[in-house]
């Protein structure tokens, strides 16, 4: 009733070489990009178990036996885990992207079948009908960026640097910042083309400061010029002037809403999200931008910095933190057993073990893994108890 998980590895060009092998002691042989630790059930690439002597994808698994896996979400979920955990280990930036809302994919992934656009096809935006919150959890300082700043920030990103080429697209929002003309002046940054946007990111590059470590614009100095060493032709390279620069501390975690902009820059964390492979991007890549489609299904709302960390709930219990995730799709614990604890499960289950070793036991089965080992637990399971000097990552719904 403990099934150890075989996990796939994702070799992106972004992912770190060292960092996964190094923390987890997972195996490089080839010493490639480890970019992305898949836990889970997704088609694409799915985690495999031992199932009676065999070795079986965890998806297939799950269609042969639905009732058994997913407990009492069986008539909710009966197709599949609706969410995946990675392990992240990001070496260089991902792209700037937005998620849309799971009503925003369900016409988008319906309109682009009826068109007869392959999934595969390099223009595609909607790969499935599902949205794709996301939460991360930082394993190591994690730098990233994540929803807009304040209006009153971007205006003033922007003043302190001389760009007379995009003067005009900046002053209505400069004379009236609202949610309308942000998006109208982003919209318009994506736009540019040709000659205006080389001409844009030249500007930004001869004219944004150099300034010690306390200017207000260091972070996002540094970011535009590393971004432009990686994308010098890139107008995602206007970025951190938009958006919140944060890095969380090991331990600390933040969650992404549909529509909203962000970025993953360095750092290794758990993500855990809805299982949707539904991705608008708006820059820092060499894959298709549909800025119309990426305008429509991006919230043009401010988020204060100080609001980017999320906090665990009060808990009576000190070695749980639980997360308060405003999804159904999945919910995201920390346990750190310092004596046995009984866990009451209602759903399927994956956890990850993030230091030390832990002890999982239930009626039938127990089984103790180590720090980068995984396990599931089918929805049947109902109970459990851990005990160890370890901690854990659950991730369930």
């Amino acid at each position: 009733m403990i099934f150890l998980l075989k996990n796939p590895i994702k070799d992106f060009p972004w992912g770190s070489r060292v960092a996964i092998h190094d923390y987890f002691d997972i195996p490089n042989p080839n010493f490639e990009h480890q970019a992305e630790l898949w836990m889970g059930a997704h088609p694409c690439d799915s985690s495999l178990i031992q199932l009676e002597g065999d070795e079986v994808a965890l998806c297939d698994a799950i269609v042969a036996n639905p009732e058994f896996w997913m407990g009492s979400k069986f008539e909710r979920y009966e197709s599949s885990f609706p969410f995946l955990m990675k392990i992240l280990a990001a070496e260089e930036p991902l792209s700037v992207q937005v998620h849309p809302s799971k009503s925003a994919a369900e016409l988008g992934f319906l309109a682009e079948n009826e068109k007869n656009i392959p999934l595969d096809s390099a223009n595609r935006n909607y790969k499935d009908a599902n949205h794709k919150p996301e939460l991360v959890y930082a394993i190591t300082p994690y730098l990233a960026m994540n929803g807009f700043r304040e209006f009153s920030q971007i205006v003033a990103n922007f003043d302190a640097i001389r760009l007379p080429s995009i003067n005009e697209l900046f002053q209505p929002f400069k004379q009236e910042p609202n949610a309308s003309t942000l998006a109208t002046f982003f919209s318009s940054l994506l736009s540019l083309e040709g000659g205006y946007k080389k001409q844009a990111i030249n500007e930004l590059l001869s004219s944004i400061p150099i300034q010690d470590e306390k200017h207000l614009m260091f972070q996002a100095s540094v970011l535009v010029r590393r971004f432009y060493q990686l994308y010098p032709e890139d107008i995602g390279v206007f970025s951190p002037l938009f958006l919140n620069i944060i890095e969380l501390k090991p331990g600390e975690a933040m969650f992404l809403y549909a529509g909203t902009p962000h970025a993953y820059i360095n750092g290794m964390c758990i993500e855990v999200m809805a299982n949707s492979d539904n991705v608008l991007r708006a820059g820092l890549t060499p894959k298709h931008i549909d800025v119309e489609e990426l305008v429509k299904n991006t919230k043009f709302e401010p988020i204060a910095f100080e609001n980017l960390v999320l906090k665990p709930e009060n808990v009576k219990r000190l070695d749980c933190k639980v997360y308060p995730i405003p999804v159904d799709d999945f919910k995201f614990d920390v346990l750190t057993p310092k004596r046995e604890m009984t866990i009451n499960s209602a759903s399927p289950e994956i956890l990850f073990c993030l230091s030390d070793c832990v002890t999982i036991l239930t009626e039938t089965d127990s089984r103790t893994i180590h720090k980068g080992d995984s396990v599931v637990l089918p929805g049947v399971v109902g109970q459990y108890k851990v005990v160890g000097r370890g901690s854990l990552a659950r991730a369930y719904c």
